[in-house]
């Protein structure tokens, strides 16, 4: 039982048109009814209403804001509990003395990712719907917005339930069997639990195919740009950022330190790291910036080692060349828009052509070729739409190959005549890791720390 009701600013805190302050408990509408006065009472008015009126001191009648107040009472909310969302004016100012008013008239302040806490003890969602709460709030791209709502609405825990579902009707016809041998029950054959552990070992399979790509999604792709001094890649940066984000000169050498912006590239989130031109030099500045760009690339999830078009190759590209084929890096042949002198056919020994792309930075040409190799390197493709389910929780994931692993140990203990009570153990222990995903008999420890990674009026 939650017995008590919490308050907390569910919108963040600056200047705004609105602030929202969000009360979750039994005595959130009483709460919020001492300092709400209205022509409604807001103790009877209908839920899911909206009401018109001011936040008043009840102690000095002192009007502190005007505002509108939403009551959802529970189970019809986020909390499963009676919420309502006071909706003031924003500014830091207004919204505090609101917040401390409630406090003062029985409220307590929220812990971090209280609110969706408190949906996930009432019932309201499973742990892995809240867990994509965060990532919902995270997303750096339309498309892990997309794989986020989608987990926050369930689809990775509507795969989990079958899974487990079938492993406990197993685990059912194993008990019975040890225990009633007597009985004229479905014998449990080695057959029967590799049939089973196959199918749900199958679906678990399918969910690992797909991870790698989720977190990429989830958590995006550390993209260093890399070349000599003037190749384009403060240009490239720009282009990618659709904004004026690195300083473009003819100037060899502008670039000295390491300037980073986000972009999404085809629904794929990119930190894009843009360093400073490689070669040798005397400047010590200049040495300084090299030095951390071979550091990022050391670091870098995926290069784009951009060459000029319109120069020979020059030695120290070669060396770069060299050093990057074994490794996630994409050849950006840049400056199409001028005359060719680059030895191409050198290239082509060390990289296949669908890791070289050709585009003019400066005219913004080629830039969907980019997305598509990356796509492709990353993706097998192009990035999946629809109802394609991706696990991108590095818990969840961890908890998938405890699961695959103990199927694969109950399936070849299958044929290595191993009883059936000891083989029993392996499939309870997958059961048991697929409901760790959802939350069952999840301890207090492992929910503190995922809930205290949300913000506060979450």
């Amino acid at each position: 039982m939650i017995e008590d009701t919490i308050v907390a600013i569910a919108t963040a805190l600056g200047e705004g048109s609105i602030a929202v302050v969000r009360i979750s408990g039994p005595e959130a509408v009483e709460t919020a009814a001492k300092v709400f006065k209205s022509k409604q009472n807001l103790r009877e008015v209908p839920s899911h209403t909206v009401q018109y009126g001011w936040i008043v001191d009840p102690l000095n009648d002192n009007v502190l804001d005007e505002v509108l107040v939403t009551v959802m009472k529970g189970p019809r909310s986020f909390t499963a509990e009676d919420v309502v969302e006071i909706s003031t004016h924003g500014g830091i100012v207004a919204v505090k003395s609101v917040l401390e008013l409630i406090v003062r008239h029985g409220a307590r302040l929220a812990e971090p990712g209280e609110f969706t806490k408190r949906a996930f003890l009432n019932g309201r969602i499973d742990l892995a719907q809240a867990e994509a709460v965060i990532d919902l709030i995270r997303s750096k791209s339309d498309r892990a917005f997309q794989v986020a709502r989608r987990q926050a609405e369930g689809a990775l825990s509507k795969q989990i339930f079958p899974m487990r579902q079938q492993l406990i009707e197993l685990l059912a016809h194993v008990e019975v069997n040890i225990d009633y041998p007597e009985h004229d029950v479905e014998d449990v054959t080695s057959g029967f639990i590799r049939e089973n552990c196959s199918s749900v070992l199958d679906k678990v399979n399918e969910l690992l195919i797909k991870s790698n790509e989720g977190k990429i999604l989830r958590e995006g792709i550390v993209t260093v740009i890399v070349g000599r001094p003037n190749a384009g890649k403060s240009s490239l940066l720009n282009a990618l950022a659709r904004e004026n984000k690195a300083i473009v000169t003819d100037i060899p050498g502008t670039t000295r330190d390491i300037v980073e912006e986000s972009v999404s590239l085809s629904g794929i989130p990119l930190r894009l790291l843009d360093t400073a031109g490689i070669r040798e030099t005397s400047d010590k500045v200049e040495q300084i910036g090299v030095e951390r760009s071979h550091g990022a690339l050391n670091e870098a999830d995926l290069s784009l080692l951009v060459l000029n078009h319109h120069e020979r190759l020059h030695e120290d590209e070669r060396k770069l060349l060299k050093q990057l084929k074994d490794r996630s890096t994409i050849v950006v042949v840049n400056k199409i828009d001028l005359p060719g002198k680059l030895e191409i056919e050198e290239v082509l020994q060390d990289y296949s052509e669908d890791r070289i792309v050709y585009l003019s930075a400066k005219e913004g040409s080629g830039i969907e070729l980019l997305e598509k190799a990356v796509s492709g390197l990353f993706f097998s493709g192009a990035v999946e739409s629809g109802d394609i389910t991706y696990v991108s929780n590095a818990r969840h994931i961890t908890l998938l190959h405890q699961t695959k692993q103990s199927l694969e140990d109950a399936i070849r203990s299958t044929y290595e005549s191993v009883p059936i009570d000891l083989i029993q153990i392996d499939i309870a222990a997958s059961w048991e890791s697929l409901g760790q995903i959802l939350g069952d008999a999840a301890g207090d420890s492992l929910l503190d720390q995922i809930f205290s990674q949300f913000c506060l009026g979450k």
